[in-house]
């Protein structure tokens, strides 16, 4: 943003309110891990989907990329039924597991969103960034999140540019951004 503008947010609750973006983690090979690995990416939240991911871990020979993932897609489903407790101990074990998983720290952050733990959303987002995600405009959406959270409009604005500027056709990002409000100040005499 050029020097001397001001940027103003309106409604910074609502997009708090929306929710942040899950990232899952593709397993494939069928078996109950791929079944899971599939729930998680097509936004299922039900306890059905959550078995067949407790059946991958419990059952299935995964090897640790494919057993990191399953925690993290678990973890994103139950995560969906804003039950973030258990989603983080699921992202713990993903990055316990695989610590450069960068899909068990962003995850982990959206989850201290959930909590309204923001400053600890942000260090987990962007350690996860470090490490590299599949969808990293989900993670500058979900940093967008945080910052807004602790009041940061500026970063804020920001990642939700830097959201769309890596996933032009998700519209998540532009409505967040369409609260937003940029003007100059008035020149001084």
């Amino acid at each position: 943003m050029p020097r001397g503008l001001t940027l103003w947010l309106l409604a910074g609750a609502a997009a708090l309110a929306a929710g942040a973006a899950q990232a899952a983690v593709t397993v494939i090979g069928g078996g109950a891990a791929d079944a899971c690995s599939r729930a998680a990416v097509t936004g299922e939240s039900d306890r059905r989907s959550e078995g067949l991911c407790d059946l991958a871990l419990e059952t299935e020979p995964l090897n640790a990329r494919d057993r990191a993932g399953t925690y993290v897609n678990r973890g994103v489903i139950r995560m969906r039924r804003a039950e973030y407790g258990r989603a983080i101990a699921d992202f713990d074990q993903a990055v316990k597991i695989m610590p450069e998983l960068g899909e068990g720290y962003v995850n982990r952050g959206a989850a201290y969103i959930g909590q309204q733990r923001y400053a600890e959303s942000l260090a987990e987002i962007d350690r996860g960034l470090q490490f590299g995600v599949e969808e990293p405009a989900k993670a500058y959406y979900n940093r967008a999140l945080a910052n807004e959270g602790l009041e940061d409009a500026r970063a804020a604005y920001f990642d939700y540019q830097k959201a769309i500027e890596l996933a032009p056709t998700w519209t998540l990002p532009a409505e967040q951004l369409a609260r937003f409000t940029v003007t100059r100040p008035a020149p001084r005499n």
